[in-house]
Order: C-alpha cells, then structure tokens, then sequence
C-alpha cells in the first residue's frame, strides 16, 4: 500500500529579507485533516512559515511541496483558492452584507446565486450564527466574536482542504476567546480540514493542536503531539510550560 502524500512538506525551506533569516532549514509535513499549531514567541518566524503555503511569501532556499507539487509551480489564485485564511483583523469588506462576505470566494468562482445563498445558510449555522438574523448584517453590525464567526465561515465558503489561520481569536476577551476556541474544535472535529494555527498562547495551543510546532529564532526547534510535547526537556518549550503552569495556579 503507496504511502499517503503529506498535505504540505517543507524541504530545507530558508527564507532571508535584506540580509536578515527570518526562516531556517524547515524541514517537516502536514498530514492531511491534521491540525498544526505553530506556537511561538512574537517574532520567532511561525507568522512567516505559514504565509510559505499559500505563497505570501516565497522561499530563499528550499522549496514547499503542495498537493504533491511545489508550490512555485502552482498558480497562485488556484493555489489560494484549495486555502482558507483567517487571520486577526478578519478583513470583512465593510459595504457588503455578511452573507455577500461570506459568499464572495464562491461567486468568484462562478456558483449560481442559489446555490451560494445555500452554502452561506450552511456555513452561518455551522459557526452558530442564525442566517435570518445575520446574513443581512454588515460588519459594523457584528460584536467581536461574530466578526471572527463569518471570518470562519468565509474561510471554508468554497471547501477548500487547507485552513490558515493567524492568530484569529487573539484579539478577543477571555470568556469569547475560550468559547470560539471550543467551537472550532468542534467543527475541526467534524470537517476534517488540515489546519494550520498560528498562536503565542500556550493553552489555545493545547486546547487546538494535534501537534504543535515550536518556533524558536526562525527554527522549528519541536515537533510533536501534545503529550510529548509536555514531556519534553527542550528549554523554550520548558520556559512555555512554566507559563503554562503560572495560568493555573
């Protein structure tokens, strides 16, 4: 039996700006319906290797391998089109509707009107929020919370395999942030993407990840599943835990 092939692989990806590495000899794969949480300080490179997939950014040295197929070797908008991007500033369009927000991705691919106001109904109820009540919104209408929901939903409007998302509850209070963390567990549960998350909270970690990655200084200096990644000795992932610790006592 042929191994599956990785969602997304990293092969000796570098990536250097006016003479200054922002990213060092990544090496490793995204198995697909995985979720990958890149944990890591602020300015530790993990914003960077995860705009590498979707070709925001373009390598160096090394090469990202989509799908099987570099990504230099992709269009960029069909390439963008299998993503889903959800970052901290949501990025809703403010003169459109929620449900014109929601369905812009699908229009632009040529769905039929019926056909995305279906998909929008859908994915509105997947991220709790009641389409009679809602679609006809604009952002300026949405609490915090409700903004990152339909960021969600547009993010998966047309399917797509692969969900980047950049810190997109950071900027959220407390008792918000731990309910839409909870629900997109639920959803990731159910729908199976492969994401990838980006985040400097040791506990959203936890709570999301499959694994985590830890960036440290441009390197991934960790890779594992939550419960090794308690066990190990690595001193950054020792000074997170201590974070960890701090948060529950």
């Amino acid at each position: 039996m042929t191994e599956e092939i990785a969602q997304v692989e990293f092969r000796n990806v570098s990536l250097s700006r006016n003479d200054r590495l922002l990213v060092s000899n990544l090496n490793f794969s995204i198995q697909r319906g995985e979720a990958l949480v890149l944990l890591g300080r602020s300015g530790s490179g993990k914003t960077t290797t995860m705009k590498l997939i979707n070709r925001l950014l373009v390598p160096t040295q090394g090469e990202i391998i989509f799908d099987g197929i570099p990504t230099t070797e992709w269009n960029e908008i069909q390439l963008r089109r299998k993503i889903g991007y959800v970052i901290q500033e949501i990025g809703l369009f403010p003169h459109l509707t929620v449900e014109r927000n929601v369905g812009l991705v699908p229009s632009l691919q040529g769905w039929k009107p019926k056909q995305i106001k279906s998909r929008v109904c859908e994915l509105l109820h997947l991220v709790g929020l009641e389409p009679e009540k809602f679609a006809q919104r604009y952002p300026h209408e949405l609490s915090g919370g409700q903004k990152q929901r339909v960021g969600v939903a547009r993010a998966l409007a047309a399917d797509p395999p692969v969900l980047l998302m950049d810190e997109p509850f950071g900027a959220l209070d407390p008792i918000t942030r731990l309910e839409l963390q909870r629900e997109f567990l639920k959803l990731q549960q159910e729908l199976r993407k492969t994401v990838v998350f980006v985040t400097h909270d040791i506990q959203e970690a936890f709570i999301l990840a499959s694994r985590i990655g830890l960036m440290h200084k441009g390197e991934l200096v960790v890779l594992e599943t939550p419960k090794e990644f308690m066990r190990s000795q690595n001193s950054e992932v020792l000074s997170f835990l201590q974070c960890l610790k701090s948060f529950t006592l």
